[in-house]
């Protein structure tokens, strides 16, 4: 490992935390938490809702967490919980039109910054913006989850 390579690790980093303060100050100005926002966004464009455990997978957090926003949500009548037929252990959380309403302005701003952001790359930017990211990610993966350092 060389220093450049030390140096552009820090710089990724730096801006990927810069990137989470970002979306964390975005929904604390739109009095909700960050974590809160990741799951009204995925259950705002679930025209058939979705399962906690979907949720989960979606927005890359635990089980407890998921299930802690989604009780405050049903709290304020945002979603509506059902047990899915087939597996009753699985819920199904759907969205209220008073969940829409709450977030829809929150939630589509968002992703038209997203979108827009990176419609400022070419279409070969793009790609490679995904491609390195998803194996920096891989690499990252692999290397936190190794017992010792090589």
């Amino acid at each position: 490992m060389t220093k450049e390579d030390r140096k552009n690790a820090y710089l990724y980093c730096k801006f990927r935390d810069e990137q989470f303060a970002l979306y964390d100050e975005y929904a604390k100005r739109n009095g909700m938490m960050m974590k809160t926002l990741l799951v009204v966004n995925v259950l705002f464009y679930a025209k058939d809702g979705m399962t906690q455990k979907e949720i989960c997978r979606r927005t890359f957090q635990s089980k407890q967490t998921v299930n802690l926003i989604i009780k405050n949500l049903l709290a304020e009548n945002y979603v509506t919980v059902a047990e899915v037929p087939e597996n009753k252990r699985n819920k199904l959380v759907q969205m209220t039109d008073a969940g829409k309403a709450y977030c829809e302005k929150v939630v589509r701003h968002i992703t038209w910054a997203e979108d827009t952001a990176m419609s400022m790359f070419t279409p070969e930017q793009q790609q490679q913006l995904i491609d390195l990211s998803r194996t920096f990610t891989q690499n990252l993966i692999m290397l936190v989850n190794q017992e010792t350092e090589d």
